[in-house]
């Protein structure tokens, strides 16, 4: 079958399966609107125009096709700031391609890698030391050295960026030597310092030190200065082209050896036109949500996937239904378990997605952090799909249908009509939300589907005027300590508006205290995490502030037309992280490109 024929057939595919279709419910928009990022929230274009542009693409640029890797799936409009601290908004690959961390994480391994930092130990209860490699140089061959290390962290004390938060518990970094820093702590918060060694991208002093605190949260930072594997090369308005720093420190000091001589990244066009791109080997690697990719996978168009049966994808975050507890009924604990019992999710997770993701576990937490999952509370109080459940919770509860319309009332006699909202255009979402509807209505509850603008939809989470709503920031990370401080993020009663988590705003001090303690436990008392986790997961369980319904998926598309060895599940293959994300290179996506190969030619 020709190429041309393979396209059309897959398009026609798509129109069959994808009932929810668009682009990553993690990610990206179904169809061709924006979504979120997987680790943060959509940033704003910066304050005022750079000085300076960053060298534009030249028309019909063409590189050698053998030594180029075409992704897509992380940029929804064309580059505008390769500023690391403009966490939503940097064009792809600007942190860990350009910029690098002191250690690299794998969250399939729970293992922590020496990147930028030698290695680095807590020397007491509120010390920590850290040993900069030597050898490593930024691109323009200055040195990195412990003064670069000690001035990415103090930017934190001179601009609100993520790292200003370190320092409510950092009292101050000494340099020891060249190499050598201590982190001098009032408080030791192990699960954040654990989140910002890898989170964190090392800027160089001699470069940002003169930079306004303007230019430091919000400048385009044009024509980058980093210590990557990659070098800025060029931009248009449909790409973004990182180019091979044959002087990388890491080809000698860590032994690896990227093989892309040029990374090329698609702005996100339209699903059709990616899968089309995928299908005749003109992009590599598609992190977007292709609808009925497991079809393809399966019916030998050369498309693979880290799975090569259901779910095909890894999990990347979790899909909630959110609940806004200042509206009455969601308020009672009683009516938001009669919620969860109604949300057929294994519906959602067969007929709108067709098996590429998972159902949520009652508790939410991801896969790779199933050793936190306390069974025994589950068991007693996790709540799944059963309506006959639901509507007794409602009866017991005091809801009835006083006037005979098929809906409750509320015990008080109020009237019940509710809304559910996620973004207009994500049709995957759109879909979900139709299903979650039905099920509401058949348990007695009135409620209605609402879909509107990607503002307005974000307005209405952070003020917290909506009823309930989909959503999916909780991301993978190195610690559960993250999804529990979004779930219960603290700061109820002292902002208007909560952009964070805890967007349906409980306030339950018992479970506040909980994170922060979970946060004094060192990574790797895994026994001493459970403990407070269990706790955790009884409030939750228990109150159900929030409805955990499935596993959204990290999702990657690859062919092998030009490159092979690709990340899969197979005990052949590597098991890192096929995902260009922001936020992804630095859990292992990076060595992705060390370890894939050349497609050897056709015989």
């Amino acid at each position: 079958m020709g190429t041309r024929m393979r396209v059309l057939l897959v398009l026609v595919l798509l129109t069959v399966f994808a009932v929810g279709c668009g682009q990553p419910a993690t990610t990206v928009a179904p169809t061709e609107e924006p979504m979120e990022e997987p680790a943060e929230e959509p940033a704003e274009e910066p304050a005022e125009e750079p000085a300076e542009e960053p060298a534009e693409e030249p028309a019909g640029a063409v590189f050698e096709r053998s030594e180029t890797l075409y992704t897509s799936g992380t940029q929804w409009g064309p580059p505008s700031s390769w500023n690391p601290f403009n966490t939503g908004g940097y064009a792809m690959g600007t942190f860990g391609l350009c910029y690098e961390p002191l250690f690299i994480y794998d969250p399939l391994t729970n293992e922590y890698q020496p990147w930028i930092a030698e290695n680095g130990e807590w020397t007491s209860d509120t010390t920590y030391e850290l040993k900069v490699r030597e050898g490593v140089t930024w691109s323009d061959g200055e040195p990195l050295m412990a003064d670069d290390v000690k001035f990415t962290f103090e930017l934190g004390q001179t601009a609100p960026i993520n790292l200003s938060t370190v320092w409510q518990w950092l009292e101050s970094i000494e340099q020891v030597d060249d190499y050598t820093l201590t982190f001098n702590f009032s408080q030791t918060l192990y699960q954040q310092w654990g989140n910002t060694l890898y989170s964190t991208p090392i800027v160089p002093q001699h470069v940002w030190e003169g930079m306004s605190e303007e230019d430091i949260t919000a400048g385009a930072n044009e024509n980058p200065v980093g210590s990557g594997p990659y070098l800025f090369q060029s931009y248009d308005q449909s790409r973004m082209v990182w180019k091979k720093n044959d002087n990388w420190w890491g080809i000698d000091g860590l032994g690896l050896n990227p093989q892309p001589k040029w990374i090329v990244d698609l702005v996100n066009g339209s699903n059709n036109v990616a899968l089309g791109q995928v299908l005749q080997g003109q992009l590599d690697l598609s992190n977007n949500f292709l609808p009925g990719v497991a079809t393809l996978v399966d019916g030998g168009y050369g498309v693979q996937t880290y799975y090569s049966e259901p779910p095909y994808m890894l999990s990347a975050n979790t899909a909630w239904l959110l609940l806004n507890l200042t509206k009455p009924p969601m308020d009672d604990a009683e009516f938001r378990k009669a919620i969860a019992a109604s949300i057929n999710v294994d519906q959602i997770v067969e007929q709108d997605y067709g098996n590429i993701v998972l159902p949520a576990n009652p508790t939410g937490l991801l896969p790779p952090w199933d050793q936190y999952v306390d069974q025994e509370v589950v068991d007693e109080l996790g709540i799944s799909y059963d309506p006959e459940l639901a509507k007794q919770i409602l009866a017991d509860a005091g809801y009835a249908d006083v006037d005979g319309d098929g809906f409750v009332e509320a015990p008080d006699g109020s009237a019940i009509q509710l809304k559910v909202n996620n973004p207009n255009g994500w049709t995957d979402w759109m879909e979900a939300n139709r299903i979650i509807v039905t099920g509401l209505q058949a348990v007695g509850i009135n409620a209605e589907s609402n879909f509107p603008d990607y503002g307005g939809y974000i307005d209405e989470r952070n003020s917290a005027t909506f009823d309930m709503m989909i959503a999916n920031d909780a991301q993978l990370s190195n610690t559960p300590w993250t999804y529990y401080n979004w779930m219960f993020q603290s700061d109820v009663e002292n902002v208007a508006t909560i952009q964070n988590g805890n967007y349906g705003r409980y306030d339950n001090q018992e479970a506040f205290d909980l994170v922060s303690q979970l946060d004094q436990i060192p990574v790797d008392d895994v026994d001493g995490m459970r403990e407070v986790i269990s706790e955790l997961q009884t409030i939750q369980l228990t109150d159900m502030p929030l409805i955990p319904m499935w596993y959204n998926g990290a999702w990657a598309q690859y062919s092998n037309a030009v490159w092979t060895n690709w990340p899969c599940a197979d005990d052949s293959c590597n098991h890192y992280l096929p995902v260009t994300w922001r936020g992804y290179w630095n859990m292992t996506a990076i060595l992705m490109l060390c370890d894939i190969e050349p497609t050897p030619p056709a015989e």
